[in-house]
């Protein structure tokens, strides 16, 4: 059976058809496009020191903290009087970075439920390329780690899993095999 994709009506293309190989990128490339690059991923926390305690004995480094406010600030997200801090996190000698935040004011809202399903619409996650998913589990579980499933072989390519951090942040990590 095809799947067909909802917008246009015709197949579904998937996988290496629509140019994802795994994080190798191919095929046809927008000439116009106006995006330079991913710059960070930012996912608000209840306790910024856990969370910069948490990522940190992943293997990431504090690339600088600070208070965020003024007009300007709550103009952005759309926040009346939005008081935070940021504490910026990246990895060592690799392109991509975390920007933790925590909200002064207004107050943190909390889902419903407070740990959501990893289906819910509009949730995220993080993924992180581990050179032992054991021992970074290991590493984890004293600052709050839990797994969401079970550690999981995909073919002879990867151990996979998904767990939870703080805040209930949900990360992945994999581990290639060869």
């Amino acid at each position: 059976m095809v799947s067909t994709d909802a917008k246009s009506g015709g197949p579904a293309v998937t996988g290496e058809a629509a140019g994802w190989t795994g994080g190798v990128a191919r095929g046809p490339y927008r000439r116009d496009m106006t995006i330079q690059r991913m710059d960070n991923v930012g996912i608000v926390v209840d306790d910024l020191d856990a969370a910069v305690a948490f990522f940190t004995e992943l293997g990431m480094e504090l690339e600088g903290r600070m208070p965020i406010e003024g007009r300007w600030a709550g103009d952005v997200v759309g926040l009346d009087d939005a008081r935070s801090e940021v504490a910026m996190m990246r990895i060592p000698d690799a392109p991509g970075r975390l920007e933790l935040m925590t909200y002064h004011t207004p107050k943190l809202v909390t889902p419903t439920p407070a740990t959501p399903s990893v289906n819910t619409l509009g949730l995220h996650r993080v993924m992180f390329a581990v050179d032992d998913i054991e021992a970074t589990l290991a590493r984890l579980r004293p600052h709050g780690a839990e797994l969401v499933g079970e550690v999981t072989r995909y073919e002879d390519s990867f151990l996979l899993c998904y767990l939870r951090g703080p805040s209930g942040i949900i990360l992945a990590l994999a581990q290639q095999l060869n």
